[in-house]
């Protein structure tokens, strides 16, 4: 593990209410340090990756307003002593600001390859919410 950290709680929340909800695809950091994300997903014909948010502690941000397109989303993170979220599907990043169309030739175009874990929203859910915990706070 060397100063990896892994993916603990990896957690959904359906929209199951009488009243109309906000539909979107949310992260929160379960973290006692600062965690930078980045998202993947495809529309079915294009792939694009976009990062950076930054979250604080016990801090949530919306990476994608509205009903969720896709059913699978792909997420990088890691933070700022080195700890990382990661898996093996592998897409575009930058080291800033970044909205990247593709996920092929990432070091030709001058991009890096990172390796993103999947996260599987469901068929019909309508917004989604990951939380990124540290293996001392499940």
């Amino acid at each position: 593990m060397s100063g990896k950290i892994s993916l603990l709680l990896l957690g959904a929340f359906a929209a199951v209410q009488s009243a109309p909800a906000l539909a979107d695809f949310r992260m929160c950091n379960n973290t006692t340090n600062r965690v930078s994300v980045s998202l993947a997903y495809t529309d079915g014909q294009a792939w694009v990756s976009e990062g950076w948010w930054n979250l604080k502690p016990s801090d949530c941000d919306t990476l994608v307003r509205g009903a969720l397109a896709a059913q699978f989303y792909y997420v990088y993170a890691m933070d700022e002593r080195g700890g990382e979220w990661k898996g093996k599907a592998f897409m575009c990043t930058s080291d800033r600001e970044f909205k990247i169309d593709g996920r092929q030739d990432c070091f030709v175009r001058g991009y890096d390859r990172t390796g993103f874990f999947e996260v599987d929203t469901g068929k019909d859910a309508k917004n989604w919410t990951v939380q990124l915990t540290d293996p001392t706070n499940p």
